[in-house]
């Protein structure tokens, strides 16, 4: 009787464990490329559409860019993107060194890759190696942006 009972407890931890959903990482970690992806393209084609989908529109939300102050909430985020747009233009990003990482939940993900980010500004070409750190949630089986920090290399 005492076996038997001690087999019914075992059991019963390990059967809901047994049950839960794994997380495919690699498939969430492609899922996260496309937002990624999708971010840079957004900023090369200044389309604020596009980058409405990609980031989250929270107000208490901090984001870094490579200059000034931090970005507070999604409404000072999207003037930012707006005013960049109005004063960059044939921008061109090309990423490298990307590693994402994935929870082992599957509901957050964090980021890092370096930019070489190329724009003009006016008559002027622009040339920038830019680090960038991105944090992502995933809500409702959607992954966003929540956080970013950019950086500019030194030397």
């Amino acid at each position: 009787m005492k076996r038997g009972f001690v087999l019914f407890v075992v059991l019963a931890f390990i059967f809901p464990l047994s049950c839960e959903q794994r997380v495919n990482i690699e498939a969430e970690r492609s899922k996260i490329r496309t937002v990624l992806d999708n971010y840079v393209a957004s900023v090369e084609n200044e389309d604020m559409e596009l980058y409405a989908e990609n980031v989250a529109h929270d107000p208490e939300m901090v984001n870094f860019g490579s200059f000034g102050y931090p970005i507070i909430g999604w409404e000072a985020l999207k003037k930012v993107m707006e005013d960049q747009n109005a004063s960059l233009s044939k921008t061109k990003i090309e990423i490298n060194d990307l590693k994402i990482h994935v929870s082992d939940t599957g509901k957050l993900a964090w980021a890092t890759c370096l930019w070489n980010l190329k724009t003009w500004m006016d008559e002027n070409p622009v040339d920038m190696p830019v680090r960038c750190t991105w944090v992502l949630e995933k809500r409702e089986n959607q992954w966003v942006i929540v956080h970013f920090h950019k950086s500019i290399r030194a030397g």
